[in-house]
């Protein structure tokens, strides 16, 4: 007895769905990301107004100065959706995990000097409070943005920024022997500190601000860029002449998330400074707006830290940088 196996070849009617294959151009076959992300907003056919602010819609192009034709022009260059972004950050976490058991294991932290622990626990420690406001941040840039490719970014974000303040925190219960005293120390110095008094009031600020894309530009380019220039590269430099090398295996997870985010943040920028001069020159100056009072206000805690000349050469840095990202975005600064 002859068994003979056939094969068919099913073509399929189509190759995606009608409005992604209109945004291709073709039918053709399209990636997960552009089939879970291409006009899942609803448009039309709103129900009732929010019943907190009546003069908009619940998804409404008006909430912001920038003018685009489609929002959708604007996509992550990091192709997440939220399966990607789960398992990416899943990978993240495994590796940040077995870096605290390394470090724990063997008491690392002890050979840091008590000087520098406690410039871990007044100038690193607060920082929690820094990314929790970068949280808040990021919820009301993802709730107010326009379009499921601005608005998924700007959620992914605020959960990062959750993720990373827990991780902070660990820290400082591993420095303190999970009894937390390095924790209330540090709320302490967030709420009354002079040198972090400057910084806590740039967050609260931006807490009210108007525009969600302005708000973008505050928290995900002027002020993170001075916030992990001078936290994950300064202080983590300054800290490993130190004995400090155990917490930048710590930080590594930090280090890498910001070298990912910058990615999608600068993208925003560009593909709107793109649309049109008026876009670009208002992201212009509100860049140049938020990158002086980041500046401005983190300079009293990086001189109290570093030292002036350190704190002179971080800046020097970080605003050469911004420059660079600047420019490529397109802007005029």
């Amino acid at each position: 007895m002859s068994l003979e196996i056939k094969t068919s070849v099913l073509q399929p009617r189509r190759n995606t769905y009608a409005n992604v294959a209109e945004r291709l151009g073709a039918d053709k076959p399209a990636t997960r990301y552009e089939e879970g992300t291409f006009d899942i907003q609803p448009t039309d056919n709103f129900h009732f107004r929010p019943t907190w602010d009546s003069s908009r819609e619940l998804y409404d192009k008006n909430l912001t100065k920038i003018k685009m034709e489609d929002w959708y022009s604007y996509r992550d260059p990091r192709q997440y959706y939220y399966g990607t972004y789960t398992i990416a950050r899943s990978r993240m976490m495994e590796a940040q995990e077995k870096n605290f058991s390394f470090v724990e294991k063997r008491n690392l932290l002890d050979s840091i000097s008590d000087e520098w622990k406690e410039k871990v626990g007044y100038f690193f420690l607060p920082l929690r409070h820094y990314e929790w406001g970068a949280n808040m941040n990021n919820s009301d840039f993802s709730d107010r943005s326009y379009g499921a490719s601005v608005s998924q970014v700007g959620i992914f974000a605020a959960m990062d920024r959750l993720g990373i303040a827990q991780i902070i925190s660990r820290v400082g219960l591993l420095l303190d022997g999970n009894s937390g005293t390095s924790l209330t120390k540090a709320k302490d110095y967030w709420l009354e500190d002079e040198a972090w008094q400057p910084i806590r009031k740039m967050v609260e600020d931006s807490f009210v601000l108007d525009d969600w894309f302005e708000l973008h530009i505050a928290q995900n380019f002027c002020m993170d860029a001075i916030v992990y220039g001078l936290t994950y590269d300064a202080f983590d430099a300054a800290i490993a002449a130190h004995n400090g090398a155990a917490l930048s295996m710590l930080n590594e997870f930090m280090v890498d998330w910001y070298a990912e985010e910058k990615k999608w943040a600068d993208n925003l920028l560009k593909v709107c400074a793109a649309e049109s001069d008026e876009n670009k020159a208002l992201i212009s100056d509100w860049v140049k707006k938020w990158r002086a009072q980041a500046e401005e206000a983190f300079t009293p805690l990086a001189q109290k830290t570093l030292g002036e000349e350190a704190a002179a050469a971080a800046f020097e840095a970080i605003n050469a940088d911004l420059d660079k990202r600047a420019k490529k975005a397109g802007l005029e600064l």
